[in-house]
């Protein structure tokens, strides 16, 4: 491990990192691995544009100006979509404002968006954004549900009475599929069914949704949702963005900005600037897709074809329930008689309620727990106020990584104990 990261020491200590040991990586809910194909085919690519140049637009496995919906159509299984809703394109938070220009219509009496309070920034600031382009006032039309007093999870039965109370003055319901930070799986189809049954849009970001857990975007209905790929789809930092709408809109609902991409490829080079716009979600694609960005996606995707998002869940359940089955079972609160210290588990324990992350939190200072983990190899992350994300992916992570993980863990509050003294 030291030797293929040579440049990190400077600012991570790994001195507890046996030479000949892989790293324990449970941070594929932050940027997931590199499929082994990646590299191939990013070179093929590159070759073909120093070899063909523009006669790469129509050759090739990938050929550039379609490239996009190739790649889509790997992924209706992943989001349970047919692919006239899914596009491949942007950023995530660059489709959810597309999305919202769209779908958020506001009314003197219909004007708000709901949305979980501590959803991730991007979120938050898109929503903001999109109040303040309509003129709204924020505090007004930014209605934001808190879990209940001393709790961390948002119960669905709250969720869904806010919606039932105030689903008139409700334009757009949107919410994250699982939390970032508490590792929450929202209750999408039931959340759905309220919000529509009030005469609201409900639309979904799945960043930590997609490739994580088994998504039925069409079956339970959802009107609207978007994903980045670089977490559980493996494409890499800043990988393509997706987008899903549903086709029951594909009459109704149109993009408010356009260009040349979302025109029928039948007439796009007729250049007669009357536009054709390609019904469904293809038709809110602006630009050409960046070929490089989908070869990556591409290689991972070929991947999950062959796994199955069925068997990688069945084994992401067994995956995550023995990592919480080890950490009570050593530091669950009915051990401080023990003295020992208490590392208690944010996220739910219900299976149906999360996907493969756990957050936990510590009775001793979390950033030396941090600190003592790296030094043994563990990559993980800590997100504020005081949660450690850990995440065993099963696209890549074993039981053996679980196991290990407890070993390093119990070693490193072994060393924050000494460290500090009493910690419970």
């Amino acid at each position: 491990m030291k030797e293929n990261f040579p440049n990190i020491f400077s600012t991570v200590d790994l001195s507890l990192v046996k030479k000949d040991e892989n790293a324990i990586y449970f941070s594929g809910n932050s940027l997931g691995l590199q499929p082994k194909t990646v590299k191939p085919y990013l070179e093929e690519e590159l070759d073909k544009w120093a070899k063909m140049g523009v006669f790469g637009h129509q050759t090739g496995k990938l050929p550039w100006i379609t490239a996009d919906e190739k790649v889509a159509g790997f992924m209706t299984d992943i989001v349970g979509a047919n692919e006239k809703e899914i596009v491949l394109m942007n950023a995530l938070t660059v489709n959810l404002h597309l999305l919202l220009l769209s779908f958020f219509k506001p009314t003197p009496t219909r004007y708000k968006i709901l949305l979980e309070a501590k959803a991730f920034p991007s979120d938050h600031y898109a929503v903001e954004s999109q109040l303040q382009l309509h003129g709204l006032d924020i505090e007004k039309s930014m209605r934001i549900i808190k879990p209940r007093e001393g709790e961390e999870i948002w119960r669905t039965e709250d969720i869904l009475e806010v919606i039932e109370k105030e689903g008139d003055s409700i334009a757009v319901v949107l919410f994250s599929g699982v939390h970032f930070y508490t590792g929450q799986l929202f209750n999408i189809p039931a959340i759905t069914k309220a919000g529509q049954a009030k005469g609201c849009f409900v639309g979904f970001d799945l960043a930590h949704a997609v490739g994580n857990v088994e998504l039925h975007l069409h079956d339970w209905g959802v009107d609207f949702a978007c994903w980045c790929s670089y977490k559980y789809l493996n494409a890499g930092a800043g990988g393509i963005g997706g987008a899903f709408v549903h086709e029951k809109h594909i009459h109704t609902i149109k993009p408010q900005l356009v260009g040349w991409f979302g025109h029928e490829l039948s007439t796009r080079f007729k250049m007669d600037n009357k536009l054709q716009l390609i019904p469904g979600a293809t038709g809110f694609r602006i630009s050409n897709p960046p070929i490089l960005l989908m070869c990556s996606l591409y290689a991972s995707l070929e991947i999950f074809k062959k796994a199955t998002m069925k068997a990688l869940r069945r084994k992401s359940i067994l995956l995550t329930g023995y990592l919480e089955y080890m950490i009570k079972h050593y530091y669950g609160k009915d051990k401080g008689g023990t003295k020992k210290p208490v590392v208690n588990i944010i996220t739910p324990s219900c299976i149906e309620d999360r996907g493969c992350q756990l957050t936990l939190t510590f009775s001793c200072p979390i950033d030396y727990i941090f600190q003592e983990l790296e030094k043994r190899g563990v990559v993980c992350d800590k997100r504020d106020p005081d949660g450690l994300r850990v995440a065993p992916v099963p696209f890549y992570n074993s039981f053996h990584d679980v196991y290990k993980f407890i070993n390093h863990l119990t070693s490193a509050v072994d060393a924050v104990e000494r460290k500090c003294g009493s910690v419970v």
